[in-house]
């Protein structure tokens, strides 16, 4: 069996966007998106002549390719992380979600806009989510329609990805009863 997945945001998680904007976290380097690089984030209402600022921090890509998962993009970024933040991070180019029509669209359930995705793209198999924009509507969706066990970590967008975060995803990870394979 495969190992789990791990769906990663980019805002919030790797990208502290909340942190106090004229003090870059430690540990943080800064990188500048130009605006019409074609980053979803235009779509989103950020579109504009100065860059986007986005602090990422370098060791965070060591600690995600040492946790026993499958990582994927779960981000407006979509196939542009691979461009713009997986180099930075030291990260491979990794498969991502295409969100298509349902980026940014608001459901009447308040289920957040990615949760049905990340389900039908995790098709049954474990996963862990790692997102600033979680709610209790999106573990009760996550019970209610995923058939493995699925873990939705939620990490302050003012802090990003700290220590306890990686702990939490490495616990995770051990605690599935994945059979070896026979050979």
């Amino acid at each position: 069996m495969n190992r789990p997945l791990l769906f990663l945001d980019v805002d919030g998680p790797l990208n502290p966007y909340a942190a106090k904007p004229q003090k870059r976290p430690d540990g943080y380097t800064t990188l500048r998106v130009p605006r019409d690089s074609g980053t979803s984030m235009e779509h989103g209402g950020l579109s504009g002549r100065r860059p986007l600022r986005v602090w990422l921090n370098p060791e965070h890509g060591r600690a995600l390719l040492r946790l026993d998962y499958e990582l994927c993009w779960a981000t407006t970024w979509m196939d542009l992380a691979n461009r713009w933040i997986a180099p930075v991070l030291g990260l491979p180019e990794l498969p991502f979600i295409d969100f298509g029509d349902d980026l940014f669209e608001e459901r009447s359930d308040g289920v957040h806009w990615k949760t049905a995705a990340l389900v039908d793209y995790a098709n049954g198999r474990p996963f862990a989510w790692v997102d600033d924009e979680q709610s209790d509507l999106d573990e009760v969706y996550v019970t209610a329609y995923h058939r493995a066990p699925g873990l939705l970590h939620h990490v302050n967008p003012r802090i990003g990805l700290r220590e306890d975060d990686f702990r939490a995803l490495a616990d995770f990870a051990r605690s599935l009863d994945f059979p070896q394979a026979i050979g």
